[in-house]
C-alpha cells in the first residue's frame, strides 16, 4: 500500500509549510498530488519543482484538466514536467470557469489521455473514477475507454463509506480494468455547508452515521487505511479547510 496527501497550492509560503510537515511527520508518505485550480495563483506543473526542493523522495503528480488543452498544440508544459523529474500526472475532464473568461477547449478526458501518451509516453498517466458520476457499471465502461486511451490506474473522488468502497472494489476486479492500480480518495468534510455542497455537487453518499466533524472524519481515514491494508489497495488524502497536521497527526503515524 502506497500514500499520497493532495495539497492544494494556496501560496508558495504555505505550500512550503505543508510539505515541511510531511517532510518532519510522515516520512513514508509515497506522493504529493496537486489539483490545477484556476483560482490559485500556482499552477499544479510549477508547484512540482517546490514539493521536488522540499521531498526529493516523494513523487509530485499534477492534476490536468482536459478542457484546458488545445489539442492543435504541443503540451506546453511538457518541458517543465521533464525538468521537474514528473513520472505520473492526473488528467480529469474539468468544470468550465463560472465566468467564461479563461478559455477553454472542447477536449474530453479520452483525448487528453492520448495526449498525453503521446506526446510523454515515458509518464503514468491516471484517470479519474467517479462512483458518483452515473452507474457504477457505466462508470466502469467509461474507465475502460480510458484504460484503452492509456490510462495506466485511477484516483477515485472521495469516499465516506466503506461498504460502498467494497461493492466498487468487487465489480472492478471483474471489469478489464483489473490489473490497474486505483487510489482511493479520503477527505475532510468538516460542517453541513461542506456535506450540501458534496451532496448537491459531486452527489457523494455519506452513510447514516456520518458526522461532519474533524472527529468523524479523522476516524474513517483510520477505518479506510485498514481496509486498504486488508485488499492491497492505495490511498490518497485531500484536506479540505483543515490543515494536514491537525486532519492526519496520529493517522498517518511515522511507521505506516
Amino acid at each position: 500500500m502506497w500514500m499520497s496527501i493532495e495539497l492544494v497550492p494556496r501560496s508558495p509560503e504555505h505550500l512550503q509549510e505543508e510539505l515541511a510537515f510531511i517532510r518532519d511527520e510522515f516520512p513514508t508518505v509515497n506522493a504529493v498530488n496537486i489539483p490545477d485550480l484556476m483560482r490559485m495563483p500556482i499552477r499544479s506543473w510549477d508547484a512540482c519543482t517546490q514539493v521536488r526542493g522540499e521531498l526529493p523522495r516523494v513523487s509530485p503528480i499534477p492534476h490536468f484538466r482536459a478542457i484546458d488543452l488545445d489539442l492543435r498544440k504541443p503540451l506546453p508544459f511538457a518541458e517543465k514536467l521533464r525538468v521537474s523529474g514528473v513520472k505520473e500526472v492526473i488528467v480529469v475532464t474539468g468544470d468550465p470557469p463560472t465566468d467564461m473568461s479563461r478559455k477553454v477547449y472542447p477536449t474530453s478526458c479520452i483525448d487528453a489521455i492520448r495526449k498525453f501518451k503521446r506526446e510523454l509516453p515515458e509518464v503514468k498517466v491516471y484517470a479519474a473514477l467517479d462512483p458518483y458520476r452515473s452507474s457504477l457499471r457505466g462508470e466502469l465502461e467509461y474507465l475502460e475507454r480510458k484504460q484503452e486511451a492509456g490510462a495506466e490506474g485511477f484516483f477515485t473522488q472521495p469516499y465516506f463509506d466503506l461498504r460502498l468502497m467494497e461493492v466498487f472494489a468487487e465489480m472492478f476486479e471483474a471489469s478489464e480494468c483489473r490489473d490497474l492500480p486505483i487510489v482511493w480518495g479520503i477527505t475532510s468534510v468538516v460542517g453541513e455547508r461542506s456535506r450540501n455542497y458534496w451532496e448537491t455537487r459531486n452527489r457523494a453518499i455519506f452513510p447514516r452515521e456520518f458526522q461532519p466533524t474533524l472527529e468523524w472524519n479523522r476516524e474513517f481515514a483510520r477505518q479506510a487505511i485498514d481496509w486498504a491494508r486488508v485488499h492491497g489497495g492505495h490511498l490518497y488524502f485531500m484536506p479540505i479547510r483543515v490543515r494536514v497536521k491537525d486532519y492526519l497527526q496520529g493517522v498517518l503515524p511515522s511507521g505506516v
